[in-house]
């Protein structure tokens, strides 16, 4: 079993490396790796006794705090499921991810999170709010069982416990829940270590929300893996005018950003220079395509090579990606080699594509799910030893890297956010006076893509684009949330009565420029 949990993993760490920094609180405190393995394991201990079992799920709600990193690993010690959910949602939002992962518990900051804990109130789930002091005292919990519960030190974890329940956002259907094995994590750990020579010696700050599965796998649990330091920014989030100075304080040898974060990195680079910059091995690029020009400008400015990846929830992150340029080429424009896994190129009739031909790309390994909770139909198709379809359109180059060409269905890829046009339609066709709707991505230089959507306004009804906007903003996350609004009067459909999504994107792109948005046909 040596090596096939993450919590394993950790714990080797905690033995190796004991007295070598794992976390940083920006300005505040550093908890060395030792602390923090006996930080989790007495956290784990309260939820234990507090009734939390194998199999339970345990969702969190935090900002990229200390508190979230103790209470996420000790959930997983404790042999529950973790499920980290966005704090930014509405209390719809969360009423929806509570319900459809189960959860049996709900853990926030201290200062909580009202939309959370309102829809955790509804259905019914108890909330506990956790606080670390100091680096020398323990976490409590806002209902601890106790002050002396039965330690967890005989508490077994296993490969197959499920340790990580996320959810996907489909383009035709709700989010899918995606759980994953403590051998899936461990797995994806080991590949992100050995790609990029992950050690003790290294550092990173953290500059992803740790709810989403690049910033919790690539950036937290890798580098706390390898026995690496784990930088947390003291506003708990990322911050462009800070960024720098963590990164120097603290040593940093590299960071994982979407490409969003990368532009706003280079862009205050290019306005407001640092007097100096650390020394950096690379710069990961990951989450959605990183324009060359972009990609070139980072390797310029900062001296290190950018190394591009290809990641998904289901394969719990890394799939390929571009080998430092000591250990292969660095070929920009493309996401790389597979990582740890099988890989192949199909077609429509399954079957293997040659190089340079385009088809569907499709993984299996150790690292991908077993399989969609409450869908059986995926679950045939994602079982970790038959073929995954990741809904992806790419081909392999003679060298073996692939790239990718864009797509399957239609996801939204804003700045790294995966979302669903199904979930705005949604909203946007809750609107008492909205007949018809459509959510669709357009180009956008900064995000890669934005949100926009079409909209028939009832009859006799009068609706304006910033009624539209502002009712969005109370019902969906503010990524969520269409950038501009089309009021028009009819829209394409099937025969079977379905629109057209990628026709009603076309349209209003080659209006936008025009004051008055014409009928289809006129």
């Amino acid at each position: 079993m040596e090596s096939s949990t993450l919590t394993s993993l950790l714990k080797r760490t905690a033995s190796d490396f004991p007295h070598r920094r794992a976390i940083c609180v920006s300005g505040r405190f550093d908890l060395t790796h030792a602390q923090l393995d006996e930080l989790v394991d007495h956290a784990a201990s309260h939820l234990v006794a507090a009734g939390v079992g194998p199999g339970d799920v345990v969702a969190l709600t935090f900002p990229n705090i200390v508190e979230f990193v103790i209470m996420f690993l000790a959930v997983i010690r404790s042999r529950a499921t973790a499920a980290p959910l966005n704090s930014a949602y509405t209390a719809e939002e969360f009423e929806f991810y509570l319900s459809d992962s189960e959860s049996k518990l709900l853990l926030t900051p201290q200062q909580g999170n009202r939309p959370a804990q309102a829809a955790a109130s509804k259905l019914n789930i108890p909330h506990v709010a956790a606080t670390l002091a100091s680096p020398n005292s323990k976490i409590t919990l806002s209902a601890a069982s106790g002050p002396d519960p039965e330690p967890v030190s005989k508490l077994s974890n296993d490969p197959d416990d499920v340790a990580l329940f996320l959810h996907t956002s489909g383009t035709t259907s709700r989010p899918k829940g995606v759980p994953l094995t403590q051998s899936n994590l461990a797995a994806s750990v080991k590949n992100i270590m050995s790609v990029y020579d992950l050690t003790e010696t290294d550092s990173t700050v953290i500059v992803l929300p740790l709810f989403h599965v690049h910033g919790l796998m690539a950036g937290l649990l890798s580098s706390l893996c390898a026995g690496a330091a784990v930088v947390l920014p003291a506003a708990g989030r990322f911050s462009a005018s800070t960024f720098w100075a963590d990164m120097n304080g603290y040593g940093a040898t590299w960071y994982t950003a979407v490409p969003t974060i990368h532009q706003i990195i280079l862009d205050r680079h290019l306005t407001k220079p640092e007097p100096s910059y650390p020394k950096l091995r690379f710069l990961r690029s990951c989450s959605a395509s990183l324009a060359p020009r972009i990609l070139e400008r980072l390797e310029e400015s900062f001296g290190a090579p950018v190394l591009e990846a290809y990641a998904m929830t289901e394969a719990s992150h890394l799939m390929s990606s571009n080998p430092l340029p000591e250990y292969g080429l660095h070929k920009p424009g493309s996401v790389g080699k597979p990582v740890g896994q099988e890989m192949a190129i199909l077609d429509e009739n399954g079957v293997v594509q040659k190089e340079g031909a385009r088809g569907e790309v499709c993984i299996r390994g150790p690292n991908v799910t077993r399989g969609y909770k409450n869908n059986p139909k995926a679950n045939k198709q994602a079982f970790q030893f038959s073929w995954f379809h990741t809904g992806d359109i790419g081909y392999m180059d003679s060298d073996g890297y692939l790239h990718l060409v864009g797509r399957i269905k239609e996801l939204i890829n804003r700045g790294g956010e995966k979302i669903s046009p199904i979930e705005v339609d949604a909203v946007l066709l809750s609107h008492p006076d909205i007949s018809q709707a459509v959510a669709f991505g357009v180009p956008d230089d900064k995000y890669g893509e934005e949100i926009n959507c079409a909209v028939i306004p009832r009859e006799g009804v009068r609706v304006t684009e910033g009624d539209v906007v502002e009712f969005c903003k109370k019902n969906l996350a503010s990524f969520k949330v269409p950038k501009k609004v089309f009021l028009t009067e009819t829209l394409p459909k099937t025969a079977s009565g379905k629109i057209q999504r990628r026709i009603v994107a076309e349209h209003f792109l080659a209006q936008i420029s025009t004051a008055k948005v014409p009928k289809f046909g006129a």
